[in-house]
């Protein structure tokens, strides 16, 4: 109650005798460290979960890229066999214009004679959403019919799910490259 003024802290800034009025400083309120430390704690906490999606990503992406090529074993081997393990019961196929269901492949597939030497994936992306995968790429097929070889470039997409623990071909479509 002298005649000295000592600084006034209130929730609307600090009245000094120097200065006059300023304004709040985040430091004083200790509002600064609760933020600093929430910022931190969401950093570790996103950060390997970031990580582990990546990862998981990537594991995904090597899974259906190793599906992708017992496709293409199977096909060159005209094993029906393997085929119905990868395709899913409901598949829809796209080949030259036309759909084609899992049974009309695997049949088509029986009936023809082991005419593929090679098929060669030239570059392929794969594209996770969850428990859905696509594939899109080019590749090229090699085959001999009546002693003449033959080569072909098709540009393709092909969508796999997650289902009942493994992945599953739901959904393919090709067409061949012009040149």
């Amino acid at each position: 109650m002298g005649g000295d003024c000592e600084p006034v802290n209130s929730k609307r800034g600090t009245l000094n005798n120097h200065s006059g009025f300023s304004p709040p400083s985040p430091f004083h309120s200790g509002k600064w460290l609760v933020r600093t430390c929430l910022y931190a704690v969401l950093f570790l906490w996103v950060s390997p979960a970031a990580l582990a999606q990546q990862a998981d990503q990537s594991g995904t992406a090597a899974t259906i890229r190793a599906l992708e090529h017992e496709w293409a074993e199977g096909q060159s081997r005209v094993d029906a066999r393997a085929l119905d393990l990868i395709f899913d019961n409901a598949l829809v196929y796209l080949e030259y214009g036309s759909l084609v269901s899992k049974g009309e492949y695997l049949a088509r597939i029986k009936r023809q004679n082991p005419q593929l030497d090679l098929i060669t994936y030239e570059g392929t992306t794969v594209r996770i959403f969850g428990g859905t995968a696509l594939v899109i790429g080019t590749y090229a097929e090699k085959r001999t019919r009546t002693g003449k070889t033959e080569a072909q470039r098709w540009r393709f997409i092909d969508t796999w799910a997650y289902k009942n623990g493994s992945w599953v071909l739901i959904a393919a479509g090709a067409a061949p490259i012009t040149r």
